[in-house]
């Protein structure tokens, strides 16, 4: 482990992952004791770990705390890379299953809890799918989980088969150019927000959406669709309301998920597993933990009774 860019308390560790100069980052947090076992953050599209106060949360709780800059993200990123960019979302198993033995096996936690963000909660819903049978998870929680595409039915249907196509063809045509400036801007402070990331890693108005990219997204979505079966209590937090398509910031931004679409994660959360439970975090941003400071205690709140109870 090395130092972190987030200070003296954090630690860092590359990860080697196959195919040449691909790594992802893990960064660690302990906690003094760490009592309680391990929480494994995994952030979402266009994103990296820089959530300190998330992290001192959990080891203010024994958890000892890690977070996982994905392949091309973050820390992770390297000169010359798509940045963002995996043709199928089972790739990331590879970092998370690295990161898993490494605090199962060396730094000794028997319990694991995994959380993920936005389509970094796709992806650990697919992954603890995947090792369903492993017996490496305990818990499962998920902060507005990409679900579905935030948009009309034509899109999610006949706008799938044409990403699809051109995702296998040609896998790295821009389908969009970004994600728009609304929901950077609620969170940075140079904006609206509280928040100071870099912006080289995650940038105000996201990365290109890549075809093989969004195809690999829209894969995983719909295996999810058909039922997962992940075997350990999953909890899902999402905000109350959506503020979709919306070309500036206004204050309503500052009070609801403008990235995706909250009535998907609603229905879909069920098809995760055989314990699923939902929770509404009513003036909730995106990001619940970025949200405005009454938002994000009780976001984190309903995390510490969920795993009390668990």
């Amino acid at each position: 482990m090395t130092a972190d860019v987030l200070g003296t308390d954090y630690e860092t560790r590359t990860l080697p992952l196959g195919g040449g100069d691909v790594t992802a980052t893990l960064v660690r947090r302990r906690a003094q004791p760490a009592t309680r076992g391990a929480v494994l953050y995994v952030h979402g599209f266009a994103d990296y770990f820089f959530q300190k106060h998330v992290a001192e949360h959990f080891t203010a709780r024994g958890y000892d705390f890690y977070a996982i800059d994905l392949r091309a993200y973050g820390r992770s990123l390297k000169p010359g890379q798509a940045a963002n960019y995996v043709t199928d979302l089972a790739e990331h198993f590879e970092e998370i299953d690295a990161a898993v033995r490494l605090i199962r096996e060396e730094d000794h936690h028997e319990r694991l809890v995994v959380m993920g963000h936005s389509t970094g909660g796709l992806i650990t819903s697919l992954w603890a799918d995947e090792r369903r049978a492993d017996d490496v998870l305990d818990a499962l929680v998920l902060n507005s989980p990409w679900l579905d595409l935030a948009e009309p039915w034509i899109t999610r249907t006949v706008g799938t088969a044409f990403i699809r196509g051109i995702g296998r063809v040609a896998p790295r045509v821009v389908l969009k150019g970004g994600m728009g400036p609304v929901y950077g801007e609620s969170i940075h402070a140079d904006h609206h927000g509280e928040w100071d990331f870099d912006t080289t890693w995650k940038p105000i108005e996201a990365f290109p959406v890549l075809a093989g990219w969004l195809r690999a997204v829209r894969r995983g979505q719909a295996r999810l669709h058909r039922g997962l079966d992940v075997r350990v209590p999953v909890l899902v937090l999402r905000s109350g309301r959506s503020l979709l398509k919306a070309k500036a910031w206004s204050p309503e931004a500052m009070t609801a998920d403008t990235v995706l679409d909250v009535e998907h994660m609603r229905r879909w959360a069920p098809k995760i597993g055989r314990d699923v439970t939902v929770v509404q975090v009513d003036n909730g941003m995106h990001d619940l933990f970025l949200s405005a400071g009454p938002v994000r205690e009780r976001a984190l709140a309903e995390i510490d009774e969920f795993l009390d109870r668990v």
